[in-house]
């Protein structure tokens, strides 16, 4: 049978767009590359996003998106220009704004990311390299987290100030006083009761398994850094009944 044009071009439109009709609905077509690290397969972190599979091309979107570090958070640890959007912002960026600081041998990139969502989240995070963080970032998770005496060396060791340079970065009004959570740090670590700088972290260190926590809040916990108190007020919850509920499973566990 010969076909002619007519019928030739219809059944070529049909294969062609048909098939990618076909691809779409099976899930196989793919417009653009996923922007999802690797999870850790094994330890107490399985099944969580691994921070050293984060990308130079990921943008801070794609870290809240993983991480649930916040976007906001982001902008203010690595003092983005406020003339710039944060969640489009691509990390591989920060090379060229941070150039000089680089050619002294203080680079802030990728593994600054890296390293600071790790320390955010509670996440393992293994360091190969000298990385160092600005100093925005490491008040950030000083106000945010609770670090370990080695981590708190390490980052008094590895900080860059920019404080006598021009770069017009994102506000930091929302950053809580620095001085404030030294007590943080400092206070008894045989202490359980929770508190209102309590962070979900505390709650899993003292033996509250995250399904119990996820129970008691009716959602997914959120990164490990982040304060109960905090995580109650963003999300319309009662802090005080939270806190309730969950201090009864504290005492369960600890005498």
């Amino acid at each position: 049978m010969k076909l002619t044009a007519k019928p030739l071009a219809a059944i070529l439109f049909v294969i062609l767009f048909g098939g990618i009709a076909f691809t779409s609905a099976m899930n196989w077509w793919q417009t653009e590359s996923q922007k999802v690290p690797a999870k850790f397969s094994e330890g107490e972190a399985a099944g969580e996003y691994n921070p050293a599979d984060i990308r130079g091309s990921y943008t801070f979107q794609d870290i809240e998106n993983s991480f649930n570090v916040p976007v906001e958070d982001l902008a203010i640890a690595f003092a983005i220009p406020s003339d710039q959007d944060p969640a489009a912002f691509a990390l591989k960026d920060l090379e060229s704004i941070y150039a000089e600081q680089a050619a002294s041998g203080l680079e802030i990139g990728t593994a600054s990311v890296r390293y600071f969502v790790a320390l955010y989240t509670g996440l393992p995070y293994e360091l190969s390299e000298d990385t160092y963080l600005l100093k925005p970032a490491v008040d950030l998770l000083k106000a945010r987290t609770t670090l370990t005496a080695e981590q708190l060396a390490y980052l008094e060791a590895h900080t860059v100030d920019l404080t006598n340079t021009s770069v017009e970065s994102q506000p930091a009004e929302n950053l809580p006083e620095v001085a404030a959570t030294e007590e943080v740090h400092t206070e008894d670590s045989t202490d359980t009761t929770i508190k209102g700088k309590t962070t979900f972290q505390n709650l899993l260190d003292w033996g509250v398994e995250q399904a119990v926590i996820e129970g008691i809040i009716g959602k997914t916990m959120p990164a490990g850094g982040i304060k109960v108190k905090d995580y109650c007020t963003e999300n319309g919850l009662d802090f005080e009944s939270i806190k309730t509920a969950l201090q009864t499973e504290v005492d369960k566990l600890v005498p």
